[in-house]
C-alpha cells in the first residue's frame, strides 16, 4: 500500500516517494527551550512519531531528527530572571521534554541536536553565504538577500509584490531591504560567540539548515520529510529554504508536512495568551497514553479542541483498549501462545487510513472495531483461540504503530497454575473457592 501525505509545498496529497528507495530521512523543528513545555508542544512530536512508526511498520529505515533550540532571547531573558547560565536552564528544560515525551510512548529522535553543539558550522556555513553574494554584513549584523532566490514565498503563498507591502524597515536598520532577514545578530547581551562579524549569536532561520545539511551532508542537505507546526511556514520553513537553495542548491526538503494548532476553547494554546496547560500536570492526571490519544483523535492537519472533556474521553478509551488488550493476552497465553509475537500488516483499513495523509480518527476507529471484535471472540461459547490469536496480532501491532503503549502482562508457571484454578473454580460454580483466590489475583495484576 502507497502513502499519500499533503506536501505544503505543492499545497496537494502526493504520494510518498523516497530519495532512496527503503530509507526516509525526517527532521522535525523542535521546541526553544526556556520553560516548562505546554501541551501545545507535544502536538509535532506525537504527530511525526506517529508517522515514524508507520513508516516503519512499512519496511523503512528511518533516520528520525528533531532538535532543541537552545539559543534564543527568550532563554538568556529567563535564564537572566533566574540567575543562572543559560545552559543550566536548557539541560533542565530538555530533560523535563524527555521524561513527558517518554511518557507519552514518542520514541526518543535518533539525532537531537542543538545550535550550541553547531556553532562553528553554522558560522561556516553564513560565511560561505556571504561569500556566495546571497547575504552581506551590516553593522556586526549580517542578513540574507531575499531576492536573489528565485520562487521565494512557493512554500507559504506569499509573492515578493504581497510581502513588500507590509514590510517595514526599522529605525537604525542598516538592512539593504526590508525583506532581508537576520542570519547573525551582534549582541552585547547573553550568551555570545565569536565570528567574522564579531561576538554574536545566529538567527533562528539558519540554526535548522545548518543542522540538516551537517547530519545529511551525504544527501547535500537535502531530506526527505521537513516537518513542524503550521505557524513554521512563514517564515521560518521558507527561509530556510531560501538559504538552502543558496547554499546546496535544493529545496531543503521534498515534502514538507505541517501540523495544525492545539486549541483551548476558539484560540491557539500559546503562553503568550496566557491559555496553556502545563504538559506535565496533564501527564500525571490522565497518564501519558490519553494525553497522546486525545492528540491523535483529530486530523493533524486539523486544530485540535483540546480540554478536560476530551482528555476524560481519551482516559475512558484507552482504559477500554487496556483492558481489551490484557484479557486477551493473558487468554493467549493460557493457551499456551505468545501474544506478543511480531507480524506485518501492509492491507488491513487500519494501514489504509494512515496511508491516506495520516488519517489517525479513521485508523482510531479501525482499532477500536478491532477490539470489539476481539471481545467478541472472547464471549464467545465456541471460543476459537486461532482467530483470537490472529486478530490480537494486529490489534498489538496498529496499538503500537499509533504509540499506545498498552499494559503487556507475562505470566510465570506460577501466574498461569492460579488462573486456571480460579477459572475452574468459576466454571464449577465454586464462588467461595474463587472469592478466596481473587485477592492473589488482584495483587499480581492478573484480573
Amino acid at each position: 500500500m502507497k502513502l499519500r501525505l499533503f506536501n505544503s509545498l505543492d499545497y496537494k496529497t502526493e504520494e510518498f516517494v523516497p530519495l532512496e528507495e527503503g530509507k526516509v530521512s525526517i527532521y522535525v523543528c523542535g521546541p526553544t527551550v526556556y520553560a516548562s513545555p505546554h501541551v501545545g508542544n507535544f502536538r509535532p512530536p506525537v504527530v511525526f512519531d506517529t508517522l515514524r512508526r508507520l513508516l516503519i511498520a512499512m519496511g523503512y529505515d528511518v533516520t528520525y531528527v528533531s532538535n532543541y533550540t537552545d539559543v534564543d532571547d527568550k532563554i538568556i531573558n529567563e535564564a537572566m530572571r533566574l540567575g543562572i547560565a543559560e545552559s543550566e536552564l536548557t539541560a533542565k528544560v530538555i530533560a523535563e521534554y524527555g521524561e513527558i515525551s517518554e511518557k507519552m510512548g514518542i520514541m526518543e529522535p535518533d539525532h537531537t541536536p542543538t545550535p550550541t553543539r553547531y556553532m562553528g558550522k553554522i558560522i561556516s556555513y553564513i560565511s560561505d553565504l556571504v561569500e556566495k553574494g546571497f547575504a552581506y554584513e551590516a553593522g556586526g549584523d549580517v542578513y540574507f538577500r531575499v531576492r536573489m532566490v528565485p520562487g521565494y514565498g512557493r512554500l507559504s503563498g506569499n509573492s515578493i509584490e504581497n510581502l513588500e507591502q507590509g514590510a517595514r524597515i526599522e529605525v537604525n536598520s542598516n538592512k539593504e531591504d526590508p525583506l532581508d532577514f537576520a542570519l547573525w545578530k551582534k549582541t552585547e547581551t547573553g550568551i555570545k560567540w565569536d565570528s567574522p562579524w564579531g561576538k554574536g549569536r545566529p538567527g533562528w532561520h539558519s540554526e535548522c539548515c545548518v543542522m540538516i545539511d551537517s547530519i545529511f551532508r551525504d544527501q547535500n542537505g537535502y531530506i526527505d520529510i521537513h516537518g513542524g507546526g503550521f505557524d513554521l511556514k512563514f517564515p521560518h520553513h521558507e527561509n530556510e529554504i531560501a538559504q538552502s537553495y543558496a547554499h546546496n542548491g535544493n529545496l531543503l526538503a521534498r515534502y514538507f508536512v505541517h501540523n495544525g494548532f492545539v486549541n483551548m476553547g476558539k484560540e491557539k494554546m500559546s503562553k503568550s495568551l496566557g491559555n496553556v496547560m502545563a504538559a506535565k500536570d496533564v501527564v500525571a492526571r490522565y497518564g501519558g497514553e490519553a494525553f497522546r490519544l486525545s492528540l491523535i483523535s483529530t486530523h493533524y492537519r486539523a486544530p485540535v479542541a483540546f480540554g478536560e472533556e476530551a482528555l476524560g474521553e481519551a482516559l475512558t478509551k484507552v482504559n477500554s483498549l487496556n483492558a481489551t488488550y490484557r484479557r486477551a493476552s493473558l487468554k493467549l497465553q493460557l493457551g499456551g501462545r505468545d501474544p506478543y509475537k511480531q507480524v506485518k500488516d501492509t492491507e488491513s483499513p487500519f494501514i489504509a487510513a494512515l496511508c491516506d495523509d495520516l488519517n489517525t480518527p479513521n485508523a482510531l476507529s479501525a482499532l477500536y472495531e478491532e477490539a470489539k471484535q476481539i471481545n467478541v471472540i472472547l464471549r464467545s461459547r465456541a471460543f476459537n483461540l486461532e482467530k483470537l490469536a490472529q486478530n490480537f496480532a494486529c490489534f498489538s501491532l496498529h496499538a503500537s504503530i499509533l504509540g499506545l503503549c498498552l499494559d503487556k502482562p507475562l505470566l510465570c508457571e506460577e501466574d498461569k497454575a492460579l488462573l486456571e484454578e480460579y477459572n475452574s473454580a468459576r466454571s464449577a460454580k465454586d464462588f467461595e473457592k474463587s472469592d478466596a483466590l481473587r485477592p492473589r489475583l488482584l495483587e499480581r495484576g492478573l484480573i
